[in-house]
């Protein structure tokens, strides 16, 4: 497989990798045996300033003088070049100053002889990461395009994927032995999805189209917002061989777009378990009924978001969102919160201040906790529900009011009801489409989908790279119960995001509450066959510790692991006071 990529990448004519950077915003140029300049693309151009005119059929060390080759020349190595790091220092004509990359790899011909050279000129600062991965060793455009924080994959005439590089690894979750010699449509919703018709598109006619709403499906069936660009691949008689795709992971865009306009759809909430699945099927019913509804579900478990995601699929998205949390304020302002006063109504009321439920006409009322709304309230709200209208708060005329009403709950109304803490009629009223969130401890299936989905959430947001997870770290949060469900989940990951700066989450970057159920009695996180988790690890540790008495010198060489290890493995497993 590896040999036929490698022969489909050569196939492709050099001057059409000059299209495919220039699609990247990446500077590259043509050389022959001679160091005659060849071709140039718009990007290089744009780069030194220079017209394809003023440097076509030149000498590239004439040319380039400002920007010298910083690597063995590839046409002609050892002939007075210096090595280095591939970046220099130029200056236009405003005497603005940039740091340029230079990267080169070989052109072969059909009997795999040096013919010429690619070379890839771009401005330093967007892509200091790269710089970071990529050494002037490297020779070979795969190489370079493995390199690029932007997703590419390629396709054959057949649609069958060709090449896959890093980045569409990581905003895929593909790894490339998985995807490379299967059908592009594994990358896509459906066969009729705009974006594989886009690409088959191009590969037809030739002519290159770009989708600023895009879309792929991940490894694990969610789908990722990304921007597209798709082009046509031909070899070195013009014939289309293939596609090439190019994208960009848009999940911070999309976030943005969601606070803006407070939209959310049914993918954003995450889930593959029967009762999650149940949960989709049925909102996506209910969503376009004008009826009540109630959310109950512990706490964390997301039911503020399955309300905006009701809202957002019915026939009232376009009007407002307004939420209340009816635990959140004292039972003296929440009358005049919820539906409003009239100017008198009491001191300091100098004017008339509509309440939520008229900041809401048209659209939707979402009563978070209401289990702790106050009996006095609640035949008040029944009315407003039933009548779709009310009282404001000192006034003597009713308001008529069309909104729909969704509330949620973490008590259990059914419970407060027999115990005469909330109106049964008020129950009846609010309980006529019921939807229970499970616990997240109920539906541990879910959890490799949330981990990825809220990884890569959090770290769009940062502007960095998921990083990955070991094992180890792996096995403590898919074994830990989540008392705080999908909210507690979300801080973990926030905090082993923040505290591993980049490298990969270990055990060592998890919040430290996890490793002291030991000490405090409590349940330790498992692993699959019953047994506490690093349970084998713990135990060589504080054998080594009780053999030589607790020094920790020697327990360290015993351990075959410095002090520092060894302390931080103390820390871990709870043998510190």
């Amino acid at each position: 497989m590896k040999n036929k990529i490698g022969r489909a990448l050569i196939s492709i004519r050099s001057d059409q990798w000059l299209d495919v950077l220039d699609e990247l915003n990446i500077g590259a140029f043509t050389v022959n045996k001679d160091h005659k300049i060849t071709e140039i693309n718009y990007s290089a151009q744009a780069l030194i300033g220079l017209r394809r005119d003023d440097v076509v059929e030149r000498d590239c060390r004439e040319i380039f003088t400002g920007v010298p080759c910083m690597v063995s020349c590839i046409i002609a190595p050892g002939k007075g070049e210096r090595a280095g790091e591939p970046i220099v220092e130029v200056f236009d004509e405003d005497n603005n100053r940039y740091l340029i990359t230079r990267m080169a790899t070989p052109i072969f011909d059909d009997n795999n002889e040096v013919t010429g050279c690619l070379t890839i000129l771009q401005d330093h600062s967007p892509i200091s990461d790269l710089i970071d991965r990529v050494h002037h060793e490297e020779r070979s455009l795969k190489h370079i395009l493995n390199s690029i924080d932007i997703g590419i994959f390629t396709v054959n005439r057949g649609g069958l994927i060709t090449f896959f590089n890093t980045a569409a690894e990581r905003i895929s979750g593909y790894n490339r032995r998985e995807i490379l010699g299967l059908s592009c449509s594994n990358l896509f919703d459906a066969k009729g999805a705009k974006d594989i018709c886009l690409l088959k598109d191009s590969i037809s006619d030739g002519k290159s189209r770009a989708t600023q709403k895009g879309s792929i499906i991940d490894r694990d069936g969610i789908p990722v917002p990304v921007r597209a660009k798709y082009m046509a691949l031909k070899n070195e008689k013009g014939s289309i061989v293939g596609g090439l795709a190019t994208f960009y992971d848009q999940t911070l865009v999309h976030q943005l777009n969601q606070a803006i306009h407070d939209r959310y759809i049914f993918h954003d909430m995450i889930g593959k378990s029967p009762a999650m699945r149940r949960i989709f099927d049925m909102t996506e019913v209910v969503a376009k009924s004008e009826a009540t509804i109630l959310i109950e579900g512990a706490t964390g478990t997301g039911k503020d978001l399955l309300a905006k995601v009701v809202h957002s699929a019915s026939d009232r998205a376009d009007k407002p969102f307004v939420k209340i949390n009816c635990a959140a304020l004292p039972d003296t302002l929440l009358e005049s919160e919820i539906f409003g006063y009239s100017k008198g109504a009491f001191t300091g009321a100098v004017k008339d201040k509509p309440g939520r439920f008229m900041e809401a006409e048209g659209g939707t009322l979402f009563l978070d906790e209401i289990g702790d709304l106050p009996l006095a309230l609640q035949a008040k709200l029944l009315r407003a529900i039933e009548d779709k209208e009310f009282y404001p708060l000192g006034s003597r005329h009713t308001q008529k009011v069309d909104v729909r009403v969704i509330s949620a709950t973490n008590r259990g109304l059914e419970k407060l009801v027999e115990e005469g803490l909330f109106r049964k009629d008020l129950y009846y009223r609010l309980n006529v489409l019921r939807i229970e969130i499970p616990e997240l401890k109920e539906r541990r299936g879910d959890l490799p989908l949330l981990i990825r989905h809220i990884t890569r959430r959090l770290c769009a947001a940062r502007g960095v790279t998921p990083p990955p997870i070991e094992k180890q770290a792996m096995q403590f949060l898919l074994n830990h119960d989540y008392p705080g469900n999908v909210r507690e989940l979300e801080n973990m990951l926030e905090h082993a995001i923040i505290v591993s700066r980049g490298d990969a989450i270990g055990p060592g970057h998890l919040p430290e509450y996890l490793f002291k159920e030991k000490k405090t009695g409590g349940t330790s996180s498992s692993a699959p066959g019953g047994q506490p988790l690093g349970n084998e690890e713990r135990r060589k540790v504080l054998e080594a510790l009780e053999k030589h008495e607790w020094r920790r010198k020697e327990s360290a060489e015993a351990l075959g692991i410095d002090r520092s290890t060894l302390w931080r493995k103390m820390k871990r497993y709870g043998f510190l006071d």
